[in-house]
């Protein structure tokens, strides 16, 4: 995707990336984890505002910086570089809130093409996993990258 997006900043193992996001709300820090789970080579993505206090994500917080596609495109640039290290694994992510898994799902959508040159994308409707395929709400998406 060739859109805008924040610069980052990682710690050495590409699993925790910070950016500050800007808008009309202010400077806004911005956390993205990839975490392991209990399946091998599973990773979830966790994605939100950076809880200055706790140094966690709150992935609850709604910043409005009208910065949105900034945002997403950011993330997606996190997820080439941890994809970069890690060829072989799979990323989970779902929203936070069933509004927030709709807004992953649209912003997939609207750059479907381009994702599934260099990504396999899978739709969770229950416990399974299907081929991606837009128009169908999910309740998750599961990404591998494609080797070429």
């Amino acid at each position: 995707m060739n859109l805008e997006r924040y610069p980052l900043k990682a710690e050495d193992s590409l699993t925790v990336f910070e950016f500050i996001s800007e808008g009309p709300n202010g400077l806004v820090h911005k956390l993205i984890q990839f975490q392991p789970t209990s399946y091998s080579k599973v990773y979830n993505l966790a994605f939100g505002d950076k809880n200055e206090a706790t140094g966690e994500i709150d992935d609850l917080a709604v910043s409005n910086n009208r910065d949105t596609e900034k945002v997403l495109a950011t993330v997606v640039a996190a997820l080439y570089a941890f994809f970069d290290k890690y060829p072989d694994a799979y990323v989970y992510a779902t929203g936070s809130t069933s509004a927030r898994t709709r807004l992953y799902r649209m912003g997939i959508t609207r750059f479907y093409e381009e994702i599934t040159r260099d990504f396999e994308l899978y739709g969770q409707i229950g416990d399974e996993f299907v081929d991606f395929r837009v128009g169908v709400e999910y309740a998750g998406f599961l990404a591998l990258r494609k080797l070429n």
